[in-house]
């Protein structure tokens, strides 16, 4: 086996030993490095080798199971629909949205990473569905801060859904409920 080929198996443990850690342990903050290699039978500083560090590898676990979640029947049949932009954003938000919300563990782990530290010259899956429903009347990099915009306030709002539903009384863990708050953030950001 290669160097490479080993690596690959290092990553696969990581983050196997990261989603059974975030499942079984009640709070997702005591899910730490030292936890996470003892569970993966690897060296802890194998997780800044591979991932950069432990928010990147629980970032990136979420990112594995987040791409599962969306890559079902419904949702490629929606990507290729004859909806408008607008439509078709509204629709992936909640998707999104409700997958954070059932993810909650992984939403309370990852929020600081993806609103504080996440590289945001990485591609959002948001932006083409913005560049397209705007065509030429804004710059590629006010389309780019919007998808941001769409996706940063989608992860705040989850995060604090709890407080949101003590102050305001608006429970996002409703479906209804939760669609009328996507279809509000993208009205707003995306106007007419």
């Amino acid at each position: 086996m290669n160097k490479d080929e080993k690596l690959q198996i290092t990553k696969e443990k990581l983050i196997a030993a990261t989603l059974e850690l975030m499942e079984t342990l009640d709070d997702p903050m005591k899910v730490t490095s030292r936890e996470i290699a003892a569970r993966a039978d690897v060296q802890p500083g194998m997780i800044n080798y591979c991932f950069g560090s432990r928010e990147n590898l629980i970032y990136a676990t979420f990112h594995q199971e987040y791409l599962h979640f969306f890559n079902e029947d419904d949702v490629e049949k929606l990507l290729t629909s004859n909806l408008s932009p607008k439509d078709l954003l509204k629709k992936i938000h909640f998707i999104v949205a409700r997958c954070l919300i059932q993810n909650y563990k992984f939403t309370q782990a990852i929020s600081g990473f993806v609103l504080f530290k996440r590289d945001l010259g990485q591609e959002s899956f948001s932006y083409p569905y913005v560049q397209e429903h705007y065509g030429n009347r804004k710059s590629e990099k006010e389309c780019k801060l919007i998808a941001y915009e769409l996706s940063t306030m989608m992860q705040l709002i989850i995060y604090r859904k709890d407080d949101i539903k003590k102050d305001f009384g608006i429970d996002l863990e409703q479906d209804d409920v939760l669609q009328k708050y996507v279809e509000m953030r993208v009205d707003l950001l995306l106007g007419d």
